[in-house]
């Protein structure tokens, strides 16, 4: 309409000046055609990363490749739970590019808008993942975070010393002339070590019921005797070293551990255990920055040949398609690494509780207290 009313005005200009009455000059006509939209800038990786992981969950080679072939640098620190990064991430420390927690940790917070979205197109090889790590419940579509390694939790134990535990009864029923009385461990973990009693007494582990929680309490509190503490970092060195004989923990840990002293063994008792899956995810203080080298190593990690020193150096199994077609079958059909259906069957995920997750940690906190 615009280009119609611009033309016609200047036939009756012209008419004005050939009939020679006067006028004020006209203005130039605008342009019709669409202007073209500056391009934008491409985002430059920042040269370096932090990355908030548990503690020996990566083989520190992979740090070097991927320096040498991106000339990005990773500087890793690190936490012992999904409590203590969550509380410090929630209680406003920010530098961290890249987290690992687990699936109910992921879940919390999505809730809470702390992670930022991933660019796809900067991760191409989330082709890799097996198809079932690819609609996670917490996470479908790998929106937010990427699986990084899965496993489970149950007992470790020098089998030159004790028989392999058939229940959790080992630790929630302890037998005082037992040579693991004394020295045993459980993980520092209200989530965990809550699940591993809740499973003890057929409930569900992620129960609301105040009851089934006192029971679990009260589970928790005949176990203390027999421990030598509770940790989630060094749980594996003490079994190794011969300093402990029992220990609640996670499969690859405890694997591990049996590089070092082969009489330490795995086992998950017969009531069941928990499975989890730890997950790469980017908080969403980072900048673009950061936020691209992240994409970077999160693409780099997916890789087949990274995939396989992951899981070689971890003892876990692996969420990469790609990469457990490079791992020794061995290693594959390790029941400690993959646990068998029957296995699995008996196994549960903890879910995120909102605010009740604060009645575990005020339960968990009076077991720790109790002398």
């Amino acid at each position: 309409m615009r280009t119609r009313l611009v033309v016609l005005g200047l036939l009756v200009a012209l008419l004005l000046v050939a009939c020679g009455g006067g006028g004020t000059e006209t203005a130039p006509a605008e342009s019709s055609a669409p202007t073209t939209p500056e391009p934008v800038a491409e985002v430059e990786p920042a040269q370096e990363i932090q990355f908030f992981n548990w503690s020996e969950y990566i083989d520190p080679d992979i740090y070097e490749i991927f320096e040498d072939e991106y000339g990005i640098r990773v500087v890793e620190s690190n936490f012992a739970s999904n409590e203590e990064m969550l509380a410090k991430l929630q209680g406003g420390a920010t530098g961290y590019d890249l987290i690992v927690p687990s699936d109910y940790t992921v879940a919390i917070m999505i809730e809470e808008g702390m992670l930022a979205e991933l660019d796809h197109a900067n991760i191409p090889n989330l082709e890799n993942l097996s198809p079932r790590f690819r609609q996670v419940p917490y996470d479908p579509g790998n929106k937010y975070c990427v699986p990084y390694q899965w496993g489970t939790t149950g007992i470790g134990y020098n089998s030159a010393l004790i028989d392999e535990p058939t229940s959790w009864a080992v630790l929630f029923d302890p037998d005082p002339n037992a040579p693991y009385y004394g020295r045993a461990m459980m993980l520092d973990d209200p989530r965990e070590g809550m699940a591993a009693a809740l499973v003890y007494l057929g409930y569900d582990i992620n129960t609301t019921d105040e009851a089934q929680l006192e029971e679990a309490k009260q589970a928790l509190l005949r176990a203390k005797p027999a421990l030598a503490g509770y940790d989630s970092d060094q749980f594996d060195d003490l079994l190794a070293a011969g300093e402990t004989v029992l220990t609640h923990g996670w499969n690859g840990d405890i694997l591990v551990a049996q590089e070092e002293n082969l009489d330490v063994a795995y086992t998950i008792p017969q009531e069941g255990g928990v499975v989890w899956i730890d997950n790469v995810c980017i908080p969403n203080t980072v900048t673009p920055e950061r936020k691209k080298a992240a994409e970077i190593f999160i693409n780099f990690l997916l890789r087949q040949d990274i995939g396989v020193l992951l899981s070689e150096f971890n003892y876990y199994a692996s969420p990469n398609a790609a990469a457990e077609e490079m791992l020794d079958e061995e290693f594959l059909s390790d029941p400690a690494v993959y646990p068998p259906p029957q296995v699995l069957d008996k196994l549960q995920y903890i879910e995120p509780l909102g605010d009740f997750e604060s009645v575990y940690q005020r339960i968990w906190d009076e077991v720790k207290a109790a002398r």
